[in-house]
């Protein structure tokens, strides 16, 4: 269980601040509008009303103590100000949402860690996703390798994973597979790959779509 500081509850802050709390962590909301604090009181551990820009607000609140700080304001002045004044004040994490490619940059400068960028990043999984047959998920680790849940290709079909010998001739790691009865993770050689199932595929994005037509 971690500590979080969630400063903005627009539509994707409540978003973040439910997810966080289905996970059991402490959530500590803070947002300028009472009706967003009053709605997301029965879920968070605490929240109060206040602008994250002021800097005795945020001192009061001691965010040095959080395990994470993140910031889903989309104004920019008021999100890299609260960024800032964050770093300032000894926060050990800073996760900020951007809202364009000028604001990520910028939030970077100011002392974000990290910056999440949910249009694009959405975007880019939307266009891979609805795209192709083949694939049904993909999580992007960093410009070069991803994760791809795909089909099972026809020439694969009821091999095992030793005759298959993906990791050696395409340098690819099959990190678990999907069935009917959910995700297996235990994969041993001998293991045969049909068409009723699918694969979490883990490798560079060039050899992924190279193999699977994507």
């Amino acid at each position: 269980m971690k500590t979080v500081l969630l400063i903005g509850l627009g539509r994707f802050g409540t978003n973040v601040a439910q997810k966080l709390c289905e996970l059991k962590h402490e959530v500590m909301a803070l947002d300028i509008h009472e009706e967003r604090i009053n709605a997301i009181l029965p879920v968070v551990t605490r929240a109060q009303i206040g602008n994250s820009t002021d800097v005795e607000l945020l001192r009061s609140l001691g965010v040095e103590d959080y395990d994470v700080c993140i910031v889903t304001i989309k104004d920019f002045a008021d999100s890299l100000q609260t960024v800032s004044l964050l770093k300032e004040l000894g926060a050990k994490a800073v996760v900020a949402r951007a809202v364009d490619d000028v604001h990520e940059k910028f939030l970077l400068r100011n002392g974000a860690d990290e910056t999440v960028y949910p249009e694009k990043q959405l975007a880019t999984w939307t266009a891979v996703c609805f795209t192709s047959n083949h694939v049904f998920d993909y999580i992007r680790l960093d410009d070069e390798h991803s994760i791809f849940e795909v089909t099972i290709p026809d020439e694969w079909e009821g091999k095992t994973i030793e005759q298959l010998a993906v990791r050696r001739k395409h340098g690819l790691n099959i990190m678990a597979v999907k069935e009917e009865s959910g995700l297996n993770m235990q994969i041993t050689p001998d293991m045969v790959l049909t068409h009723d199932k699918h694969i979490l595929v883990l490798g560079t994005i060039k050899n992924i779509k190279k193999i699977f037509n994507i």
